[in-house]
């Protein structure tokens, strides 16, 4: 009995093709887990809310160490707070609806909002009870496509 011991053209190619996409694949998830440098980025939705933190756009657009802009006070400005601290115990993850976006930008390493994520110190202290603007609570589940799993 005589064995065939030679791959057709076609064989070669589908092969190499899942060789290709399988590296392909390893890097993305490798990407995604472990991650090459992620810089921050400033993401401003349709509800009038702008979101700071490591924006990623595959397989959903996430963004991960989340931090807002939340009014101090009458005439006192606002202030940097970590998403995680909202009263409702957000996970510090939120998934964005991409219709949901305004516009998206990367923050310089030099950004007084990244040097504030980077040196908590310098942010005033977060609160228990803190949370975002009233239109961010309100679109969170629904038009703003945010979710809390991880």
């Amino acid at each position: 009995m005589k064995t065939i011991t030679h791959m057709s053209k076609t064989n070669k190619v589908l092969v190499g093709l899942v060789v290709v996409l399988a590296v392909a694949l390893g890097v993305v998830l490798y990407w995604q887990k472990v991650g090459f440098e992620t810089r921050y980025s400033a993401v401003y939705l349709n509800t009038g809310d702008i979101y700071f933190g490591k924006l990623s756009r595959f397989p959903r657009t996430t963004l991960r160490d989340v931090w807002f802009l939340q009014k101090e006070g009458e005439g006192q400005g606002v202030a940097l707070s970590k998403f995680e601290n909202a009263f409702w115990g957000p996970k510090d993850k939120m998934v964005i609806n991409e219709e949901s976006i305004i516009w998206a930008t990367e923050l310089t390493e030099d950004s007084e909002v990244v040097r504030a994520i980077k040196n908590p110190q310098s942010v005033a202290p977060a609160q228990t009870g803190t949370m975002p603007t009233q239109s961010a609570m309100t679109g969170a589940g629904s038009q703003t496509g945010t979710e809390n799993t991880q």
